[in-house]
């Protein structure tokens, strides 16, 4: 049984495979090498996963050190179920290219709103000084 409390429980998952999800959507996959008391994370052999519909597409980072504030989600990757799943890899340019094309499509559907609701008389304010935006 786990008796360890908070991030001193992570470090049982020292040398493993792990997925982290950041504040900023970015999903890192690497192997954990080092957690302090923060949760500080250092990721070795990283890869930065790139989704966009059924594909994605994976770029090399190496080692990658993460302040403990920027993690939403971390849990240990299964290699036997990484490889059955029902997505298609493709390149990095590939992938870049389908993730710009998804964003300009985000943000065209955004500025038709904001348009429409000005023509309704409703404005948006954007608080600006959130660094997660």
């Amino acid at each position: 049984m786990n008796c360890l409390r908070g991030t001193a429980s992570l470090i049982e998952e020292l040398d493993k495979k792990l997925m982290v999800v950041l504040r900023d959507g970015r999903t890192l996959i690497g192997y954990l090498r080092s957690v302090d008391q923060f949760a500080n994370l250092v990721l070795h052999r990283t890869i930065e996963r790139i989704h966009v519909g059924t594909e994605y597409g994976d770029i090399p980072r190496g080692i990658f050190v993460v302040r403990g504030d920027n993690v939403v989600l971390l849990g240990e990757m299964d290699e036997e179920k990484e490889s059955n799943l029902p997505l298609k890899q493709v390149s990095v340019d590939e992938i870049l290219e389908a993730q710009h094309n998804e964003q300009e499509t985000k943000l065209e559907k955004e500025r038709l709103r904001i348009r429409m609701m000005k023509e309704r008389g409703l404005y948006v304010h954007y608080d600006t000084t959130q660094d997660d935006i």
